[in-house]
């Protein structure tokens, strides 16, 4: 094929058919194998955390003062905790489990031996991972409720935005998946931009503790929204600018898809 075609061919529009259920239902009953080991590894890290900063740290700070509303410091970093959560396990799925599947046990290859197409396939891995967060944070919502730390019923409320905040993450995870050429380039996605996003998106102090200049800019990050659309439920109120905070989501999510899957397309030469 001319690059002049493929460059041009790689970027258009998704071709979806209902043929991603299969490989959908072929990683759930891979998984299934593994499943209490994926929930222990998926939710002890971000549970012994939110104990360590919300109960340690929590005792010190008392409540924090976050949109004219006082809040204990546990409730606030649970709520924050909630949406990394999503975050760390959509992405984790679509980098390294991703990754396996496509370039070192040639899953994707044998797949589309059958009457799939790539796009069908990397579909498939993305409401995977999204399904795999989503779960990963309910678990997580199931342990703070039998804490105590979950009080008001609008957090069930939480939940779909939870699964738009992992499909988008999962989507963000695809272009680095495409890009890879081993485990190691991985590094650069979570310490470059996941980790300093963690640090200044609010989920653990109030971003009005930031510089001006910061504060404008992670008001467009993706996980400033998702934290801003949660974290109203875990105190029994409505976020105030719900519109705003999805449409940045929707916006890195959908660029993503479109990056991601032209990077996915090009390196499979479809």
């Amino acid at each position: 094929m001319p690059s002049s075609t493929l460059t041009s061919s790689v970027w258009r529009m998704p071709s979806i058919s209902r043929r991603w259920w299969p490989v959908f239902l072929r990683n759930l009953l891979v998984w299934r194998k593994l499943f209490w080991p994926s929930l222990l590894g998926n939710t002890a890290d971000p549970l012994i955390s939110l104990v360590a900063f919300g109960y340690g740290l929590g005792t010190l700070v008392g409540a924090v003062q976050w949109q004219g509303t006082a809040m204990p410091y546990l409730v606030f970093v649970a709520s924050g905790y909630m949406c990394t959560s999503a975050m760390n396990a959509a992405s984790f799925e679509i980098l390294y489990s991703g990754y396996s599947r496509m370039a070192v046990q040639k899953t994707w290859d044998g797949i589309m031996n059958a009457p799939i197409t790539l796009d069908d396939v990397v579909l498939s891995e993305l409401l995977w991972a999204s399904f795999k967060a989503l779960f990963t944070t309910l678990a997580i919502l199931c342990v703070m409720a039998a804490l105590g730390i979950v009080k008001h019923p609008h957090v069930l409320l939480a939940l779909p935005i939870v699964a738009i905040v992992a499909f988008s993450f999962a989507c963000m995870g695809l272009i680095f998946t495409a890009l890879a050429k081993g485990y190691d380039f991985f590094t650069y996605y979570f310490t470059l931009f996941l980790v300093p996003m963690t640090f200044t998106s609010g989920v653990y102090f109030p971003r009005d503790q930031l510089p001006s200049w910061l504060q404008t800019i992670t008001d467009f990050l993706p996980l400033t929204a998702a934290v801003e659309l949660v974290r109203p439920f875990f105190i029994g109120q409505m976020p105030t600018t719900p519109f705003k905070h999805l449409t940045v989501l929707l916006v890195f999510g959908a660029l993503a898809l479109w990056l991601g899957l032209a990077l996915i397309r090009k390196r499979f030469k479809a």
